[in-house]
C-alpha cells in the first residue's frame, strides 16, 4: 500500500497496467493522445506486481488494472476515465496535476 502510494504521488499521471490488458492498453493509448507522458507499471512484469495488484484491490479498484491516478489521487479505472474524458473533466485534472500546460 505504501508502494503504491509513493509511487502514484512522484509523477503528475500514473497508470498501474498488465501488459495483455487491452483495456488498459485503451488507456494508456487515451492519455498518450493528449498529450500526456504518464508513468506506466506493468504489473506483470514488475517484480513486486502482484503485491501491487492486491493493494490495489484493497484501495478499491476492482478490477485492479487500468488503474489511474492523477496528481496522486486515485480517479478510477477504464470506465471513470473515459467518463471524465467525455465529459470534459479529465483535462481540467491533468492541468491542475501539471500534466497539461495548454
Amino acid at each position: 500500500m505504501d508502494r503504491i502510494a509513493k509511487v502514484a504521488s512522484q509523477t503528475a499521471v500514473v497508470i498501474f497496467s498488465k501488459s495483455s490488458c487491452g483495456m488498459c492498453h485503451a488507456i494508456k493509448r487515451l492519455f498518450y493522445e493528449q498529450g500526456v507522458g504518464p508513468a506506466i507499471y506493468e504489473l506483470d512484469l514488475e517484480t513486486r506486481g502482484k503485491e501491487m495488484e492486491w493493494a490495489l484491490l484493497r484501495l478499491g479498484c476492482n478490477p485492479a488494472v487500468p488503474a489511474v491516478f492523477i496528481g496522486g489521487r486515485f480517479v478510477g479505472s477504464a470506465n471513470t476515465v473515459m467518463t471524465l474524458h467525455l465529459n470534459g473533466s479529465l483535462k481540467r485534472m491533468l492541468r491542475d496535476a501539471g500534466a497539461l500546460w495548454l
